[in-house]
């Protein structure tokens, strides 16, 4: 019990550490592909600190409360993860903060906002049935849906359902709002939506939702960690190669039509996903 709340601290106090300096980290390699030097790497901390100071603009009285349920229901995914808890129930908690959000832009009665919040709507059916998914690949994989006991399996669960995992990293483009799926909102000026789902959002309620983001990416990158069981040096490596090739994919690509995302998303779930675990299932008849 003790391990399970040092952990769940840990989370807690250190996700959005490492989760700043990832965004400076991303910022940095973006502004070099770009042929620019770039920010330093705290600048994601800095802006959450200057957003921290400045008025909060309330849209209505909800318009905040819902950020601050995003927010929440974020870190306690995250925190029923790296407690150990069920992997399933984790992957809910992460889609009732989406919700959240879209509830929160859906508040503002913004035009701009109502886009991206729609948007933000379809990247969550184009991803959620693949996120769903990875808990089912990985308790057919170990016999458990319980994070602790993926992550102690001597064999990784890559093993097992490969197809799952490509499924994964697939979707992950999507729910870290990346191009060619940054539909609802994205931080490069090239795209005509620019903030979209944020646009409204601003001082400490936009600092929120910096905050919580840097909180779902740590908890996207762990669950990308766990299909490596107890080879964690393997999972640290391919976790970074995986995420550096977000950037890239990110800074290669513009913008797709929702149309294609949804079709892709569906078609690589269905064959990489669904396809998977249908063999394994056969395989272990």
């Amino acid at each position: 019990m003790i391990t399970i709340i040092c952990w769940v601290i840990g989370f807690l106090i250190f996700a959005p550490i490492v989760g700043g300096l990832i965004a400076g980290s991303d910022r940095i390699i973006t502004a070099r592909l770009q042929r620019r030097v770039g920010p330093p790497i705290l600048q994601p901390f800095y802006d959450v600190f200057k957003l921290w100071g400045k008025d909060n603009l309330v849209v209505n009285r909800f318009h905040v409360d819902y950020v601050a349920c995003f927010l929440i229901f974020t870190v306690l995914s995250g925190a029923l993860f790296f407690g150990g808890a069920n992997l399933l129930l984790a992957i809910f908690a992460l889609i009732v903060a989406g919700v959240f959000l879209v509830l929160g832009a859906y508040s503002t009665n913004s035009p701009y906002v109502l886009i991206g919040a729609e948007r933000e709507l379809l990247q969550m059916m184009a991803a959620e049935p693949m996120l769903l998914l990875t808990p089912v690949g990985l308790w057919m994989a170990t016999g458990s849906f319980n994070v602790y006991e993926i992550a102690c399996s001597a064999t990784p669960p890559i093993f097992y359902v490969p197809g799952v995992f490509i499924g994964l990293v697939y979707v992950l483009t999507i729910k870290i709002r990346k191009s060619p799926f940054d539909l609802s909102t994205s931080h490069h000026a090239h795209q005509e939506l620019v903030k979209g789902l944020t646009t409204e959002f601003a001082g400490p309620s936009l600092a929120l939702f910096e905050i919580a983001h840097w909180y779902e990416t740590i908890f996207l990158l762990a669950v990308v960690f766990l299909f490596f069981g107890n080879h964690w040096i393997w999972g640290i490596i391919i976790t970074a190669i995986i995420y550096l090739l977000e950037i890239f994919i990110d800074n290669l690509n513009a913008r797709i039509k929702w149309e294609l995302m949804i079709v892709s998303a569906w078609v690589v779930t269905l064959i990489c996903g669904v396809g998977n675990l249908f063999v394994l299932y056969f395989i272990h008849m």
